[in-house]
């Protein structure tokens, strides 16, 4: 039984995958599974299973998304620990035996992640101080946007049996609604090691597609509040973010001539500031 499960969900990425694959199977820890869960590939991706036969579990599925290739490999998998790599990020050699070592010497962290080289239309990027890592209860510091890649991710399995799966009804911004929920329930260790090259900027990434990404996380806020597992702080905070959110989409809405949509997010950010209010009396 392997200790590590590593996940590779992919769909008509073949250029990138061959890479990405190389260097899971190039780790120095050696203890896991390698997973690839294949979305229903039209290009080249699905002859390259022949290549590592032996070294690879690989799933094919009828298209459906990243949430839903993940979650598949998640149910296949037999590893205590947790591992995903997004097809078109790489892994440091020694990424693995970074995350087991701390997760074994520090039970009392369920999740760890790392930080990353960022590479954008093949020229290295620096992050901007918005995506600065925390470690520790971060719940409040994940509110504006993702700043845990899922490429950087160890956990243990029983994290997910707790929070649940990735949500397969948004078609992007799943991960910043799995870390909401996984930041509200532990804590989470940041190691400060590039451990993971993010390449970006090519024509397929699901974040860049279209505007207005915050409507999915306006839904991940809006779970989140909904549930009622936060602290005072962590809901008022949630609160002030999903109005900030709110007010974003209407402003943007308001240029595109969605008048609809403008009034939706008006009254959704009005509601969150009268929720504030009450709260504080």
């Amino acid at each position: 039984m392997p200790r590590v499960s590593v996940i590779i969900p992919t769909r008509n990425r073949a250029c990138f995958l061959c890479e990405a694959i190389e260097s899971v199977l190039n780790q120095t820890y050696r203890d896991f599974e390698l997973i690839v869960v294949d979305d229903g590939s039209t290009d080249l991706t699905p002859y390259l299973s022949d290549r590592w036969k032996g070294q690879i579990r690989w799933i094919r599925q009828a298209h459906a998304g990243v949430s839903r290739a993940r979650n598949v490999g998640i149910q296949k998998s037999r590893g205590c620990y947790l591992s995903f790599l997004d097809s078109d990020d790489l892994w440091a050699r020694d990424k693995l035996e970074t995350q087991v070592r701390f997760l074994d010497a520090n039970p009392h962290y369920p999740v760890c992640y790392t930080d990353e080289v960022w590479i954008r239309r093949g020229r290295r990027v620096n992050p901007k101080r918005i995506h600065k890592k925390y470690s520790g209860w971060i719940f409040e510091q994940c509110l504006p946007l993702c700043i845990i890649s899922p490429s950087s991710v160890l956990m243990k399995r029983d994290v997910l049996d707790t929070v649940g799966l990735f949500d397969e009804a948004l078609p992007v911004c799943e991960d910043y609604d799995l870390w909401l929920r996984m930041t509200s329930r532990f804590p989470v260790f940041f190691i400060d090691k590039k451990l993971i090259i993010k390449r970006g900027g090519h024509a397929d990434q699901l974040s860049g597609r279209s505007w207005g990404n915050d409507r999915y996380r306006v839904m991940a806020l809006e779970k989140q509040l909904l549930h009622n597992r936060l602290t005072p702080s962590e809901r008022r905070a949630a609160l002030e973010m999903l109005k900030r959110k709110c007010q974003i989409l209407a402003g943007g809405f308001l240029k595109r001539g969605k008048s609809d949509q403008v009034e939706r997010y008006r009254m959704l950010a009005e509601r969150c500031g009268q929720d504030i209010e009450a709260e504080r009396s």
